[in-house]
């Protein structure tokens, strides 16, 4: 066997979308337009949040939490999608593809990790109202929100590893539009059937059991909301969780079918949508979904207008 002769593969092509060459510039204004509004959004969110005090509030805290996540998360592929759009040599170094790869999986944890901290939030609010200021205080806000960073960073660390030490001898072309573990696996000239298992072990815990933590949380608050019995109390107590379940579905509808699987990959297309999907839309739609949705980030974002209007016009 002539491994040690083989062409060990120091940088990796990213396919991104084939044949789509006449439609790249569109893409690519598109593309930004959608990262200069995420980033945008997100940014608004988490600032009206910080500096209206009014808006103090561990459910508030988690939110602004989110979008500070989302732009992290997004700058982890979409700057490089950008890039590669423009770009004929749509390459990464081998290093630079396994960071990609790192960041995206931790963020994208932290995210399973918080939306079930928020969970647990509206939980305590709903089912358990007269000990919620004690129970979820500023202390206990910030470590949970910790506790979701930590972790998130620390699960694909074992994963990283594995792809580490596995031989690519070439091919070098990524059949996705960034770097992740699916499509790196199956560019190893190797037998990768243990690193298929690992990624699906820690995938599946880490999505599967915060969903399942998260709906067993909101079967105990859909209960809570059934027993009362005013229709206006229980618009209100549902109005403050809708929200917060469209993007839990949006984002683990996404995800579970993408990574709790035994298999590398499925249809490319499938797999390129369904990353379009949890990498572009989901961080794109969450500003519009916690500010359109609610009353109380709209009434900040007008205070915060109105106050600027009164500062900027002359004195009478």
């Amino acid at each position: 066997m002539q491994a040690s002769n083989q062409t060990k593969v120091t940088e990796f092509i990213i396919a991104g979308f084939p044949n789509t060459q006449k439609i790249n510039k569109f893409l690519f204004f598109l593309l930004l337009l959608v990262y200069l509004f995420t980033v945008a959004g997100n940014l608004l969110i988490f600032t009206i949040i910080r500096t209206d005090s009014r808006l103090h509030t561990p459910m508030y805290f988690f939110v602004s939490v989110l979008s500070f996540l989302e732009v992290w998360y997004t700058a982890t592929t979409i700057p490089k999608m950008l890039s590669n759009l423009l770009s004929e040599r749509k390459r990464i170094s081998f290093a630079g593809c396994l960071l990609q790869t790192y960041f995206f999986h931790s963020l994208g944890a932290t995210e399973c990790y918080l939306l079930t901290a928020m969970a647990y939030d509206r939980y305590l609010a709903i089912c358990d109202p007269l000990r919620y200021p004690t129970l979820m205080n500023t202390k206990v806000c910030v470590r949970l929100a910790a506790g979701c960073w930590i972790c998130g960073f620390v699960c694909p660390v074992s994963e990283v590893i594995l792809v580490s030490k596995l031989p690519f001898c070439g091919p070098n072309r990524i059949e996705h539009i960034f770097c992740d573990f699916p499509p790196l696996l199956s560019l190893a000239c190797t037998d990768t059937s243990i690193n298929v298992l690992v990624d699906f072990a820690v995938n599946a815990f880490i999505i599967l059991v915060t969903f399942l933590f998260i709906m067993i949380s909101y079967i105990k608050i859909i209960q809570s909301i059934l027993m009362i019995r005013t229709a206006e109390g229980r618009k209100k107590a549902f109005s403050t969780c809708a929200s917060h379940l469209i993007v839990v579905f949006l984002f683990f509808g996404s995800i579970i079918f993408m990574y709790v699987r035994l298999k590398t990959s499925y249809s490319l297309d499938y797999d390129r949508a369904f990353a379009v999907i949890y990498a572009v839309l989901t961080p794109l739609v969450n500003p519009i979904i916690y500010s359109l949705r609610n009353k109380e980030i709209l009434k900040a974002i007008r205070r915060r207008i109105w106050l600027k209007d009164r500062v900027r016009s002359p004195a009478h």
